[in-house]
């Protein structure tokens, strides 16, 4: 692995305790340039996730709370009058960074969360009749507590579909929940960190995770996959085409953390229920049994 990277996933899980595997996938899912979703309820460490994923990056961080009286103009920006110069100056919002944390999203009105659309698809913005390009790297780090909690706005499906993974935490095993009553404040460690990696060393990374070897029966497996999911009556709609690049991308970015320059069919289980349980639903009339119901189902299919 990159030792960089390596240092990075140390300091990471040296803050949130006993989620070695969330917090790994939530580093692939930004080394495969997707957005990321985390969900649970309140108090398990969402936030402070988002929080030392950007400290850790070393890269330019926003955090936005999201409140049902948000607006998409205390996001993106506005243009104001400046009475001295006699026109609009344009005054950027929170969302010119590169890192933003979307704090609760689902507790702001479908107004306020579509300001996000365009922006974590295309990198830029379109405020006052231009066009605005954000920074690069760009991510989305987006926290929200479940949908049947009081003041939840559920997100839309064309919004889900724009977050690469899914990451429930859980509650903590209990050793770590012992380490974590007996250690430092979480707060006071987050203060302490330092960035391990700059910018531009990581998206260097993200090329060489890119760079990862696909053999053609990794991808007759990924494609048995997405047609499985196209084709089993107990799914409402199939994956999409970008969700099946993500899955790819998402693959190899966990196996160029594994130190290796190929994928494997182990690659894409790995990442497969944090790419579906956000996408695939059950068809009507049948019930949703947990967030990973999906994901067993196309586990099944066997490796070609």
């Amino acid at each position: 692995m990159n030792p960089a990277l390596h240092r990075a996933l140390d300091q990471i899980n040296g803050v949130l305790l006993g989620k070695e595997t969330q917090v790994r996938l939530s580093l692939a899912c930004l080394l495969a340039r997707g957005h990321l979703l985390i969900e649970d309820t309140p108090g398990v460490g969402k936030t402070t996730l988002a929080h030392a994923l950007a400290q850790t990056l070393g890269m330019d961080f926003h955090r936005i709370q999201f409140t049902s009286d948000l607006l998409p103009a205390d996001i993106l920006g506005a243009a104001i009058y400046d009475r001295d110069s006699g026109g609009f100056t344009f005054h950027p919002g929170p969302i010119f960074a590169q890192v933003i944390l979307a704090d609760e999203i689902n507790r702001a009105s479908p107004k306020a969360q579509s300001a996000l659309l365009e922006a974590m698809e295309e990198g830029q913005v379109s405020i006052e009749g231009e066009t605005r390009p954000l920074p690069t790297p760009f991510f989305v780090i987006a926290t929200q507590n479940p949908g049947d909690q009081a003041g939840a706005f559920p997100l839309p499906e064309s919004q889900l579909d724009r977050f690469l993974f899914r990451v429930r935490l859980g509650y903590p095993d209990p050793a770590a929940e012992r380490a974590l009553l007996k250690g430092e404040d979480r707060r006071e460690l987050l203060a302490g960190l330092r960035g391990v990696l700059t910018p531009v060393e990581f998206m260097a990374a993200q090329r060489a995770a890119r760079e990862v070897h696909v053999a053609d029966a990794l991808l007759d497996y990924l494609q048995a996959l997405i047609g499985a999911s196209r084709s089993d009556p107990r799914f409402a709609t199939g994956l999409s085409p970008r969700a099946g690049l993500g899955l790819l991308r998402a693959a190899q970015a966990w196996a160029y953390l594994a130190g290796r320059d190929y994928a494997q069919p182990e690659d894409l289980r790995a990442v497969l229920p944090a790419v579906v349980r956000h996408r695939l639903f059950p068809a009507v009339g049948l019930a949703q049994a947990d967030d990973d119901w999906a994901a067993r189902i196309l586990l099944d299919i066997a490796i070609p």
